[in-house]
């Protein structure tokens, strides 16, 4: 049995502890936040030991697991105290504010053998992992452009909250961009970035603390992607868009945690058995249907054979239910590894940093603008 404690009582924790504790090897102890009215309320839902500091929950020998759920710059000290203390390790992104932290926490994690994660959940959604079968089965051929586009909401994070603090949130490359730099390491390996950007909000109260737009170009492969992060929508204006273009179609997916997909593609009969056996139900629109000679045509001075031209749309369940079924799958996973070593784990202490060294490089090389 994981006897579990939490360090941070907040909104998310409250969303996150009832998926964690489906699973039986997980029983709760109990909760630290700096806001004790908070560390009450959290208690008098799960249940639980409400603790004093760190050093009482540390002192606690029954607690071999912690999850860290606290704003970011509360990160590295409290995973370093725990992993010191012999505790495994769960912390929500960015895993720290600089990369030789991570580096540290890494070290001391391994020589306890103890667990160390950061929970980039996004490679435990079935559509990320159909996008990775996709490209790992080279159906659309070379991966050639890419964009992830963020018009996200600041609407409840007004000019004193400490997202808006680079101190504190570490920017928006750190404090979120860090799941999408990881995705896209899963699907196509190590990525270089090229040349970064942050705009700050002219005439603001928070022109003189953070960006509130970023974008980052990073090259994968044969392919550059463009990452564009912006918080100033209203909340009904929040939305998501992934596309990944190939030599033989396109691929969307839409929402931070994707609900859904759309593909537009040249494919052959084969390919479009594949496509169906990896996701359903899948929505079949045929555009085109080729034969003879007009099964053949080019691009990129290549021969391509396809038997149709092909709308394909997917959508999966509710991104409260995968969200919900990301968390699950996450902390099935890792306990998996606490009890036997040799598990292969889709998320690894190397996430956290791989993600963290590359939204720091684009946060330190970023061409800093008002507008």
């Amino acid at each position: 049995m994981n006897k579990l404690a939490i360090i941070g009582a907040g909104n998310f924790s409250t969303f996150a502890l009832p998926q964690m504790m489906k699973n039986k090897n997980v029983q709760f102890v109990g909760i630290l936040d700096t806001d004790v009215l908070k560390a009450r309320q959290f208690q008098s839902k799960f249940g639980g030991i409400v603790f004093d500091d760190l050093d009482q929950l540390i002192a606690n020998t029954d607690i071999n697991l912690v999850y860290i759920a606290t704003p970011p710059w509360h990160h590295f000290i409290s995973a370093k105290q725990c992993l010191l203390a012999g505790k495994n390790v769960i912390c929500e992104k960015p895993a720290a504010l600089k990369t030789e932290e991570v580096e540290q926490l890494i070290q001391i994690a391994r020589e306890n053998k103890s667990l160390y994660v950061v929970n980039l959940m996004q490679r435990y959604n079935p559509i990320y992992q159909i996008v990775q079968t996709i490209i790992n089965q080279n159906i659309f051929g070379t991966f050639l452009h890419g964009f992830f586009e963020n018009y996200a909401t600041d609407e409840f994070s007004g000019p004193a909250h400490w997202f808006w603090e680079e101190s504190k949130s570490g920017g928006i490359f750190i404090e979120h961009a860090v799941h999408f730099f990881d995705m896209f390491e899963g699907w196509f390996g190590q990525g270089t970035l090229l040349t970064s950007l942050e705009i700050k909000r002219k005439n603001s109260p928070i022109e003189h603390l953070a960006a509130d737009r970023v974008q980052a170009v990073v090259q994968y492969g044969q392919g550059v992607v463009n990452f564009y992060h912006a918080f100033d929508q209203p909340k009904r204006m929040d939305r998501q868009e992934i596309r990944l273009v190939f030599e033989k179609g396109s691929l969307s997916l839409y929402e931070w945690v994707p609900t859904k997909f759309k593909i537009e593609a040249l494919v052959t009969k084969k390919d479009l058995a594949t496509l169906k056996s990896l996701a359903s139900p899948l929505d079949i629109n045929i555009l085109e249907e080729y034969e003879g000679d007009q099964k053949i045509s080019r691009g990129r001075f290549k021969t391509i054979e396809s038997d149709y031209k092909v709308e394909l749309t997917y959508n999966g369940a509710s991104k409260t239910t995968i969200y919900q079924s990301l968390i699950a799958s996450m902390i099935d996973d890792q306990l998996k590894w606490i009890k036997d070593k040799t598990h292969d784990r889709v998320i690894t202490e190397q996430n956290a940093l791989n993600s963290l060294q590359i939204a720091v490089e684009a946060h330190e090389k970023a061409k800093s603008i008002i507008l």
